[in-house]
């Protein structure tokens, strides 16, 4: 049972504390304020605060209030594992990896990924540990602008698993637009040639985190969409016909300036294709992976998409409304829950607010946010940061609970996470 109670005195010494604090902070003068930092450095709360963690999905009121104060991110343990000597297998104990399928159904049917990544290091760490299985296949791209040393450290942890390796070519900015696509082809590629059998493949960013387990992913897959590619999106809106109309210039969140390739117009898309608009993230097979990279309508609207806006968010919806193409749903649209994202045009309809803060119009999530990711029906939420490390901090553990619950082989110890907190020390007193 949670220690996290209302009735708890624990809780109640807690929400004390936190009271004063903002009563304290509220009646510093401006010149006192300006000294004071926005939380106390007091206050510890531990890399793994389990009890905090507990009351936050439970939607307990002063849990969030407490998490301001719980901003101790353990991405410098991440790091300190990564960065010390010693050999794949105390890397791959210590970093809590799953060595072995966990049922013989997963075991069975293998899934490839793709992750696109260029910062927030500790992330993707948290990210790769909570997909990964060792019957599964990863390809990780690393930005070509990444730094040196960013690149050095993922390198060398992916060298300790046979079935993860980095892209063979690299792409620049490769967050979004058409490098974004282009990495995704290169993955692609890699993937198709590599020694490994899969069944269908993943496209994730370093800001997404896994809320369904490998297992439920794949019932998801074979009840609901058995050899169908998973595309969401309609057929393009009449609103944003200009913004694929001409050629235009690529602006990095840096301010450096790409221009596109082809300069000029583009009146028609190849083949008289209809152009879709929907999400640039997929679930597709292996099938229709092979004809992306063979088919001469899907080559001649890659290069047609080096000059529009957005292209990974109209190609791949836009190939798979094909009828000839292997595994497409003509008919389909914005069905396929691949990602739980709160935009912030849909609030007070599909969600109740950011709990966070936005970032162009998307949710960055804040704890109070975790209840409303853990209902959704969605494989994957987004988006995350470094920001609120507790966020995903508990989100881990959360889904980590739930692999190991439904593991039909024995749990091994390293598995779990450590069960420690500082935050849980001071409850108890």
């Amino acid at each position: 049972m949670s220690q996290l109670r209302a009735t708890k005195p624990g809780l109640l010494v807690c929400t004390a504390v936190c009271i004063f604090i903002f009563i304290y902070l509220r009646n510093l003068t401006p010149e006192e304020a300006e000294e004071e930092p926005t939380h106390p450095a007091v206050v510890e709360c531990g890399f793994y605060p389990d009890e905090l963690c507990s009351a936050l999905f439970e939607g307990k009121e002063a849990a969030p209030q407490i998490a301001k104060f719980c901003r101790n991110p353990h991405g410098s343990e991440i790091l300190a594992h990564l960065h010390r000597p010693g050999n794949c297998s105390r890397i791959s104990h210590e970093l809590h990896f799953i060595t072995r399928p966990l049922s013989a159904d997963e075991g069975s049917f293998s899934l490839a990924y793709i992750i696109t990544i260029h910062k927030e290091l500790a992330m993707f760490v948290q990210l790769l540990r909570a997909v990964y299985v060792p019957q599964n296949v990863y390809c990780i791209h690393v930005d070509e602008k990444a730094p040196k040393k960013y690149k050095t450290v993922v390198q060398s942890l992916v060298n300790c698993f046979e079935n993860i390796f980095i892209s063979s070519k690299r792409e620049k900015m490769a967050h979004t637009g058409f490098r974004r696509l282009q990495a995704d082809i290169n993955c692609m590629r890699d993937l198709v040639h590599s020694k490994f059998q899969w069944n269908y493949v993943i496209n994730l960013c370093g800001q997404d985190f896994p809320i369904k387990t490998n297992k439920e992913i794949i019932h998801y897959i074979r009840s609901k969409w058995k050899d169908k590619n998973i595309t969401p999106g309609v057929i393009q809106p009449p609103s944003i016909n200009s913004k694929t109309s001409q050629s235009h210039l690529e602006f990095s969140p840096e301010g450096d300036i790409y221009v596109s390739p082809n300069a000029g117009f583009k009146v028609e898309p190849p083949h008289n294709l209809t152009i879709y608009f929907g999400s640039a993230y997929y679930v597709l097979t292996r099938k229709f992976v092979e004809f992306v990279l063979t088919d001469i309508r899907a080559k001649d609207m890659l290069q047609w998409s080096q000059d529009i806006h957005g292209p990974e968010r109209h190609y791949w919806v836009t190939l798979n409304r094909l009828k000839d193409a292997p595994g497409s749903t003509p008919n389909a649209g914005w069905e396929g829950n691949i990602r739980a994202v709160k935009w912030r045009n849909k609030e007070g309809t599909v969600h109740e607010g950011c709990k966070g803060h936005y970032v162009q119009d998307t949710c960055v999530y804040g704890p109070g946010d975790l209840p409303w990711i853990i209902q959704s029906p969605s494989l994957f939420a987004n988006q995350f940061d470094s920001t609120e490390p507790l966020v995903v901090s508990c989100l881990e553990r959360w889904h980590r609970r739930r692999v190991l619950g439904q593991a039909e082989v024995p749990v091994e110890a390293h598995w779990h996470f450590q069960r420690k907190s500082h935050l849980n020390t001071e409850l108890n007193r």
